[in-house]
């Protein structure tokens, strides 16, 4: 394991540092299939993840079976980590919950692009313009619900809604999570967007006083809906699939917010990963960006995330999947994300949501 990437771990305590896989020397170069036929490498691959480990590390397996090559993952990485090794690269690939981030992280100049194999199957939309990032997987925004505590129709229908301050009256509140949360930067992001600075704060300041919970991510808030300790969360729709695979507290639905004529239109995002420049094992970068696109393995990123692949020719791997193109979505590009990303981190912390968990 090199020094470097130890060091890098100590600087930033709780993140955790997993490596696995066979030693080997990165001795080829980065097309290494043929005719779909996987040779293995050898060499290392270091992986940065802001994506939930659970998710990640199946897939950093199977690339180490696929290939030979060893995977050192950081799991708990955030894109300002990135930034801030600049000038001693440590990681190779930079998998994130936000284009957002990565866009930022492209207009920094911190990510490199390529003509990797199969990436025409990823719609230009969902893709930097020289492929520095590729998104494979999206979700949208909304509410979920407890259905023996509220009816469907007393669930916020926008996200405006929100300013309404009757729904901090609800039985037991509402829960959001803290500020900082990839997925709520992005929903202020594209809040943004649509409202402008001020009256995005004035938002943000009125769900931190009038939620009853805010709590670290996503899953604490599904399972605290489900059990009954709040009416309804701001969460990504898949965590509402998740919920319903639950063997008890799954009595949830789901409100997919803006939906109407004249409304701003569901609030999307997406998963996905770049390739950072100048990163330690270039060849091996490649193979992964190269191997990631092979659809079975595009499938693998979605995983149990029960999100939704982009690849309009995959099918969900998950039974009541409402596909992003079947919802009346916001307008927004979604590269637009990074032109936001570092000043709705300003502003969410600015209002405080992102220092408080109650």
């Amino acid at each position: 394991m090199k020094k470097g990437f130890l060091l890098s771990a100590a600087i930033l305590p709780g993140f955790m540092l997993a490596a696995c896989g066979n030693d080997g020397n990165n001795e080829t170069g980065s097309n290494e299939a043929n005719d779909n036929e996987v040779v293995e490498a050898g060499g290392e691959l270091v992986v940065y993840s802001a994506r939930n480990e659970t998710f990640v590390q199946a897939l950093l397996d199977k690339f180490e079976e696929d290939t030979g090559i060893e995977v050192l993952a950081l799991h708990g990485a955030e894109p300002l980590q990135i930034q801030e090794e600049a000038g001693n690269v440590q990681a190779d690939i930079f998998i994130s919950n936000d284009l957002g981030g990565l866009e930022y992280l492209n207009q920094q100049d911190l990510l490199e692009g390529g003509d990797y194999e199969n990436v025409d199957s990823i719609d230009e939309q969902y893709r930097a313009e020289n492929n520095e990032w590729i998104a494979l997987s999206s979700r949208a925004r909304g509410f979920i619900y407890n259905k023996d505590m509220i009816a469907e129709e007393d669930v916020p229908q926008s996200m405006e809604d929100l300013f309404d301050p009757s729904y901090a009256d609800v039985e037991n509140g509402y829960a959001i999570t803290r500020g900082g949360n990839g997925g709520m930067i992005g929903n202020v992001s594209a809040l943004r967007y649509e409202w402008g600075d001020e009256r995005t704060q004035e938002w943000i300041e009125t769900i931190q006083e009038n939620a009853s919970g805010i709590m670290q991510g996503h899953g604490d808030i599904r399972r605290a809906v489900g059990a009954g300790e709040h009416s309804f969360g701001l969460v990504n729709n898949y965590y509402y699939h998740q919920q319903l695979e639950e063997p008890d507290n799954n009595n949830v639905g789901f409100v997919y917010p803006d939906q109407e004529d004249g409304q701003m239109g569901a609030i999307t995002n997406a998963a996905g990963l770049g390739k950072v420049a100048g990163g330690p094992n270039g060849d091996n970068g490649d193979r992964f960006m190269n191997w990631i696109l092979e659809e079975e393995n595009q499938l693998a990123f979605v995983g149990e995330s029960l999100e939704v692949p982009i690849n309009p020719d995959l099918e969900p791997p998950f039974e009541g999947a409402v596909r992003i193109a079947d919802l009346n979505l916001q307008d927004m590009p979604l590269r637009e994300l990074g032109n936001f990303f570092e000043d709705t981190r300003s502003l969410i912390e600015d209002a405080g949501l992102d220092l408080e968990l109650r």
